[in-house]
Order: structure tokens, then sequence, then C-alpha cells
């Protein structure tokens, strides 16, 4: 099961003291709109999210399709199929993909200790 590219996308209370802090450890600014409480830092292939009251909790996100860099990876598998593989294997789903549609998606698991799964699709 090809998941595609992990980052952790965190809550964070101040997006400029994150990006600093992280800026630190050599990431640098990679993507997102601080105007609107987010950025994506990168170091090498390891990718961060800072995402200001957007959501509560941390989160980890995988991005079928996608390569490090925000590239389209050929012959990846739909979010979809990844779904419905999860969902044979007993894995509940918080929230799921529209399996009667294409394109972008997501859907949402939560792992036995509570933490947040995204998956989401962007092509």
């Amino acid at each position: 099961m090809n998941l595609g590219v992990f980052s952790i996308s965190l809550a964070v209370k101040d997006l400029q003291a994150s990006k600093q802090f992280y800026e630190k450890f050599g990431f640098t600014v990679f993507g997102g709109n601080a105007d609107q409480n987010w950025l994506i830092l990168k170091n090498g292939d390891h990718l961060i999210g800072l995402f200001q009251g957007m959501f509560e909790k941390n989160i980890l996100t995988f991005n079928p399709g996608w390569d490090s860099n925000a590239q389209k990876v050929e012959g990846f598998t739909d979010e979809r199929e990844l779904q419905r593989q999860l969902k044979a294997q007993g894995v509940s789903l918080m929230t799921e993909a529209d399996e009667t549609t294409t394109g972008p998606a997501s859907f949402v698991a939560v792992d036995p200790d509570g933490n947040t799964i995204l998956v989401d699709q962007h092509l």
C-alpha cells in the first residue's frame, strides 16, 4: 500500500514563532500562505505543515500521488482504492471519500491511541 508522501501537520499557537523555531532545524518555507495561517516547511525530503487555528491536534498526513516536492507520481494508487483496502481490513474511518468520484478527495482515520491520520489526495 503506497500512501504517497508523508508529513506531519502541527496545530501551532503562533505561526511565526513555530516557523522561526523549525528554521533553526534547517527547515525552509516550501508552500502555504502565512496570511491564511498555514505554512509548509521542508528540510530535504522531510515536510512539516504548520497550521494556526485550523485544528486542535497534530495530524499524520499522507498525500497519494505526490512526491516530497509536491510533484505527481505516475502510477499511484488512488485514495478511494486505499480507502477500500483499509475498510476491508476492518479500519474504521471518521470521514470517507465519495467512491463514485475521481480526483481530489480525502478520508480520515484515528489510530488506537487517538492520533488522527489524514489521507489527502490533491490530484
